[in-house]
């Protein structure tokens, strides 16, 4: 009515009025009635925004990426970028009558696009598909200082990329390349577990032979020790039999001393037995055997005396023509002779 028309801004926009070519009013979340056909109105937002983004580079190597992301700003100077683009509504928020607004998306992208260019062309395909995180830091750096988002009065706040592709012939090769790869270590793997395997078995066959040699050489010095233990004993008894063997010998030559006495003994009495003899029998030198003779059968028996008369008729037998011997003395001579058997 009258012209005069009413506004509301949110709080995330930012209300700049213009009339007759000046500014009279401006702020964020102002609601204001105003005369609409002298009145423009420039509705800004300055809230955090999120561009998403995808484009094509070329990597140090000359292959071929895709890089997808996204780029998060708000808008801290509105009135730079009033200057600079129309954001001019009709009738309310987001009325826009120009398609200004959009082109900044895309102006913001073409700016990010030429920083991860520079970043993306200095690093070879494999590095690059690992180097997300490495190229959104080195961009936002630099992409958040530029004199560009200066002059349009924009705040970078956020830089993530999110994926770095191949194409998908390069992504295939590559994950051929990986796939023998991990199948090349995958052999390796098992070649080194065997080899483990056999290393092991090594350490315990020389394990088991050290300790047989450990127990060999116990057994070697519990051998010694029952050799010298034996050895000892062995002396000790040597000793024993020595010691024995010594007083055996000095029994013996005690024994031979003594012998040797007994026989200068029995070789001095027999010296004067014999003496004794020789000085009795000088008597008898002198004398004929006969008398001798019949000097010892003084004293013997009746039966020694017939002896003695048979050995001299033996003597005389070729003399004797004839020799009576009568029965009674025989008998009697048995009778005596068998006599003291009987006793």
């Amino acid at each position: 009515m009258f012209g005069l028309d009413y506004i509301k801004i949110p709080p995330s926009h930012y209300v700049i009025q213009y009339s007759g070519g000046k500014p009279v009013r401006s702020g964020a979340g102002l609601a204001f009635f105003y005369f609409k056909p002298s009145t423009s109105l420039v509705v800004i937002p300055v809230g955090s925004a999120d561009v998403p983004f995808i484009f094509n580079e070329i990597s140090g190597d000359f292959q071929a990426l895709t890089i997808q992301g996204q780029l998060t700003f708000r808008i801290k100077e509105p009135q730079k970028l009033a200057q600079l683009l129309n954001y001019t509504v009709s009738g309310g928020p987001g009325k826009y009558v120009s398609d200004d607004p959009q082109k900044l998306y895309q102006r913001l992208i073409n700016l990010l696009q030429v920083q991860v260019r520079a970043e993306i062309q200095r690093l070879p395909l494999r590095e690059a598909l690992y180097a997300s995180e490495q190229v959104a830091s080195s961009v936002f750096g630099k992409f958040a200082g530029s004199e560009s988002l200066t002059t349009l009065g924009i705040e970078l706040l956020a830089l993530s990329i999110q994926a770095i592709k191949p194409t998908p012939e390069m992504a295939r090769a590559l994950e051929a390349e990986a796939r023998e790869e991990l199948l090349r270590r995958a052999d390796q793997a098992i070649y080194d577990r065997r080899n483990s395997a056999v290393e092991q078995e090594r350490r315990i066959k020389e394990n088991e032979l050290s300790t047989e040699i450990a127990v060999e050489e116990k057994k070697r010095q519990i051998r010694e020790t029952k050799v010298d233990a034996d050895l000892a004993v062995e002396t000790r008894e040597q000793q024993v039999r020595q010691s024995k063997l010594n007083g055996a010998i000095t029994l013996e030559n005690e024994r031979k001393n003594l012998v040797t006495a007994r026989a200068e003994n029995a070789c001095a009495e027999a010296d004067s037995q014999a003496y004794a003899s020789a000085a009795s029998l000088k008597v008898f030198q002198g004398l004929a055997p006969e008398v001798i003779q019949m000097l010892s059968l003084q004293s013997a028996d009746p039966r020694r005396m017939v002896s003695l008369a048979f050995k001299e008729l033996a003597q005389n037998a070729a003399k004797i023509g004839n020799l009576n011997v009568s029965p009674e003395l025989l008998q009697m001579l048995l009778q005596e002779t068998q006599a003291p058997r009987g006793e």
